[in-house]
């Protein structure tokens, strides 16, 4: 009997050792240990999929997470923040949009840089956005037709059916 409770604890600190060891591999491989950089920030229609943590690239090369996702109480925009490595410029005209890799990927925000000869400061808000895509949505319009607003199938009524009629004709 006390031979197995012994092999009954050593189990048991197997499998603690082994979760440990699962959960410090996510801490270094996600870069949770320390976002560095500078902190900038975009306002998006909809940013669905957009979480603490989520990648932020820059021709399909990781530069950044997002550290925070706020809501404007006012405008009702989602404020996603973000910190940018500080040995990568981002132009101030950039544009930036959530995306996802595939099909059914994990969504990230991807950066097309501008043209300015500026580059965003600590703090700097990137004014050109894209929203996440409703995929679901676009696939239901696809297979079902656009049934959003009534009458949209119906032909648009004749303007020769409102014109007056041609002189001489009563």
């Amino acid at each position: 009997m006390r031979n197995n409770n012994m092999v009954e604890t050593l189990i048991g600190a197997l499998v603690v050792a082994i979760a440990l060891g699962f959960v410090v591999f996510a801490y270094s491989n996600t870069n949770a240990s320390g976002l560095s950089g500078y902190p900038v920030e975009a306002r998006f229609s909809s940013a669905d999929g957009i979480v603490p943590g989520t990648d932020v690239r820059l021709h399909g090369i990781k530069i950044g997470a997002v550290s925070e996702v706020d809501l404007d109480p006012k405008t009702f925009l989602a404020i996603v923040h973000m910190n940018i490595r500080g040995n990568i410029p981002v132009p101030d005209d950039s544009s930036i949009k959530v995306t996802s890799a595939g099909l059914l990927g994990n969504p990230y925000l991807s950066i097309q840089p501008g043209g300015s000869a500026k580059n965003l400061q600590a703090g700097g808000v990137i004014a050109n956005t894209q929203g996440s895509v409703d995929i679901m949505g676009l696939i239901g319009r696809a297979i079902y037709g656009n049934t959003s607003s009534a009458g949209a199938s119906s032909p648009a009524p004749s303007t020769a059916q409102s014109a007056p009629p041609p002189a001489g004709h009563p």
